[in-house]
């Protein structure tokens, strides 16, 4: 497949919006639910993140010519069908895209405690996709650009003492 620059930068937009949702000044679900713009710009960094993903996952199966997606869960299907992305992940990802299109299309819907619980405890699914994706194209090319943006996307663990 070679580098292909639209991957990379989403991939580094995606960095750039999951760092930024690290950023959000809410230490609990009543400080976020009180603060208008606290909960929109969190729903656009969301919204823009999931798209980053649909736009790589869409880049990469019109280029491999995979099957077409029926809608956005279905990009996500076809890449764990397809050993892009693990299952484990798959189902995640799907849950994501209908988020997302709750956020453009049914934005009157939207309940605050939904999206803090995206923004406490799912972001990481952001960073597992970003890994599958960089790992997909290290083994479809030889691209130092693509080298590069897996240092971005390894996880960095905390070395636990061992106590007697």
């Amino acid at each position: 497949m070679g580098e292909d620059e639209a991957i990379v930068v989403r991939l580094e937009l995606l960095r750039q919006y999951q760092a930024q949702l690290l950023q959000i000044p809410a230490a609990n679900f009543q400080e976020y639910d009180r603060n208008f713009l606290i909960h929109k710009a969190t729903e656009r960094l969301l919204q823009t993140a999931i798209e980053a993903c649909l736009d790589i996952g869409k880049r990469i199966i019109a280029q491999e010519r995979f099957r077409f997606p029926q809608d956005n869960q279905d990009v996500f299907s076809i890449l764990g069908e397809e050993g892009i992305i693990p299952q484990t992940l798959c189902a995640r990802l799907q849950d994501m895209a209908r988020f997302r299109n709750l956020l453009v299309h049914e934005y009157a819907k939207i309940d605050n405690a939904i999206v803090y619980g995206i923004l406490k405890k799912r972001l990481g699914d952001f960073d597992k996709f970003a890994r599958a994706i960089v790992e997909y194209l290290e083994r479809t090319a030889d691209d130092q650009a693509v080298r590069e943006h897996r240092t971005s996307y390894r996880v960095t663990r905390k070395r636990r003492s061992k106590r007697p």
